[in-house]
């Protein structure tokens, strides 16, 4: 592939790129760079992390990219998700990668890698300790909204240490591109300050665009960054999300009842749907709709979706069904592997049971 059709497919992942002029560099010296993704398993994989996902990190290898997806078990345990306990933290991780297998991700082009591995190996855990001395703890406190977390948070001291083995995963695994949420971005910044400082490297970082929740969007703040993560789907508000084991009436109550105000498209969850998810699994969607509201129709584009429902010719309920339709269609296929495969049924039943802790 031709360097400006691989720079046009990654930038269709990337809602901010540091720095253009060095993608495109990398992508010249390196037929094959290593992009990476990190997840805490924490509870119940939604839409956004499984199927959105899996959209991303196939384009990414469709350019040549090869991918390590990071299962950052230790980096759970740091953050208390589900009480500190490893061993559950695991089995989620393992239910992760069993949903990714059957949402249509390049698995020939992903290697999962697991923190726990990495922190067998002595030579992790100095670079750990690098990435430590060359910041102030105050710096490090700003990277805390990777945890989810705030600056004003009574932070642990193990979570004081989260965004130092973040840090350290990057060139521990050598990766070329930090290939996160924009929710990650902090970190992945301290990365591009610090990694020449100790022999390493500045990486590229293409933040991709996180799936708002299904909820009513908070007020506009001067932070877009905080902002986002405000709005971005959540499991721990389990209406807002769908997640990939919904039956289909979980899924049709709760697009039935979230946030779509006529005519807006700006912060319209919805349509976010459409945009970043299902005209990228469908040629097109059908609108089922009664003669007397000008009868059905066929939409081939998301830029077209956005022109009629600005318009006022797509009433938000229509939109709904057909999205609650597609949503389905999609998520079908992984709630039928868990209901069939015994080893992932058992994987499910146990995420299930856990206690999800903040």
């Amino acid at each position: 592939m031709e360097i400006e059709k691989r720079l046009a497919l990654i930038e269709e992942v990337g809602e901010e790129i540091i720095t253009p002029e060095d993608l495109k560099d990398l992508l010249q010296k390196k037929k094959n760079p290593i992009a990476y993704d990190g997840f805490e398993p924490s509870g119940q994989i939604h839409i956004a992390q499984a199927i959105l996902r899996a959209i991303n990190v196939n384009k990414m290898t469709k350019t040549g990219c090869k991918f390590k997806m990071l299962v950052a078990d230790w980096h759970a345990a740091a953050n208390n998700k589900l009480g500190g306990d490893l061993e559950k933290i695991k089995v989620v991780g393992k239910y992760f990668i069993e949903v990714w297998k059957a949402s249509g991700m390049d698995l020939e082009n992903v290697e999962f890698v697991w923190a726990s591995d990495l922190a067998k190996d002595d030579d992790y855990w100095k670079l750990v300790l690098q990435v430590a001395r060359a910041n102030t703890v105050q710096r490090i406190v700003r990277c805390s909204q990777i945890m989810g977390r705030s600056e004003s948070e009574s932070l642990s001291a193990a979570q004081i240490m989260y965004p130092c083995m973040q840090c350290a995963d990057i060139f521990y695994l050598k990766a070329d591109i930090c290939q996160l949420g924009m929710d990650q971005r902090k970190v992945n910044m301290l990365g591009r300050e610090i990694g020449e400082k100790l022999g390493f490297y500045k990486p590229v970082i293409i933040s991709h665009h996180m799936l708002m929740g299904l909820s009513e969007p908070p007020a506009e703040s001067a932070d877009t960054v905080e902002r986002a993560i405000a709005m971005k789907m959540s499991k721990s508000k389990p209406d807002t999300a769908i997640f990939m084991t919904d039956t289909e009436e979980d899924i049709k109550r709760k697009i039935k009842k979230a946030y779509c105000p006529e005519k807006q498209v700006k912060d319209n969850p919805i349509l976010e749907y459409c945009r970043y998810i299902l005209f990228e699994r469908f040629e097109k969607m059908e609108i089922q709709r009664p003669e007397k509201y000008g009868g059905n129709l066929s939409i081939t584009s998301y830029s077209e979706m956005e022109e009629i429902f600005a318009r006022g010719d797509l009433h938000p309920m229509d939109l709904k069904t057909a999205v609650t339709y597609y949503v389905n269609e999609l998520i079908k296929p992984v709630r039928e592997h868990f209901e069939t495969n015994s080893a992932a049924k058992k994987l499910l039943e146990q995420v299930k049971s856990f206690q999800i802790t903040r």
